[in-house]
């Protein structure tokens, strides 16, 4: 908010595009984020994206000298990252701080909140499951940064096992294959149009 460019003069009034809530609010079962400072993260997403099966969306935080010169330093630099990157891994409690003293918690409303780990106990603190078939708390981590005090999640916030579309057109023809035979098969396929448009 408030970006000077060519385009706004007086200061950008649209709030920031969020691309990763946009994926999983479409329904992307793989979506992740990272930084190009990050030289073990970064391979280490798009090894991942690679392996999933099916479509993936990496955002990766780019810095550009001309646009956004410094935008993610403090993601980016030793003496901030710890305090502003919540890194999200599959299976372990999300915490960050310096001394991973802060996590991420669900509040009485339902809400992802961040709270001090001294004041709400180990136990509070969410557990990240990137493979959860509902993108729900995927989503909510995805808006974490908007909050008073909120750290930046990095790392998978989904990678939900789905079958892609080739598996499934794929099972469907083993499927005729196998209800009538490869013969009645070939026939079936090349029979000529399958519908009729019109009278």
């Amino acid at each position: 908010m408030g970006k000077v460019t060519k385009s706004t003069p007086f200061g950008s009034t649209d709030a920031p595009f969020n691309p990763i809530s946009l994926a999983l609010g479409a329904g992307a079962t793989f979506v992740a984020r990272t930084l190009d400072t990050d030289k073990q993260h970064l391979p280490a997403m798009l090894r991942a994206a690679a392996a999933h099966p099916g479509a993936a969306l990496i955002e990766i935080y780019q810095n550009c000298p001309v646009f956004n010169d410094g935008a993610f330093d403090a993601l980016s630099e030793k003496q901030t990252r710890d305090a502003n990157v919540i890194a999200l891994e599959h299976g372990a409690p999300i915490r960050f701080g310096a001394e991973r003293e802060m996590g991420v918690v669900r509040g009485a409303d339902g809400n992802l909140q961040i709270a001090a780990v001294a004041t709400v106990g180990e136990d509070a603190l969410l557990v990240h499951d990137c493979h959860r078939e509902d993108p729900s708390l995927a989503f909510a981590l995805s808006r974490l940064s908007e909050l008073e005090g909120g750290a930046t999640p990095i790392g998978i916030f989904r990678a939900a096992p789905r079958q892609t579309p080739a598996a499934g057109l794929a099972a469907e023809l083993l499927q005729a294959q196998a209800s009538f035979g490869t013969a009645g098969l070939e026939r079936l396929l090349n029979a000529g149009d399958t519908w009729s448009v019109g009278g």
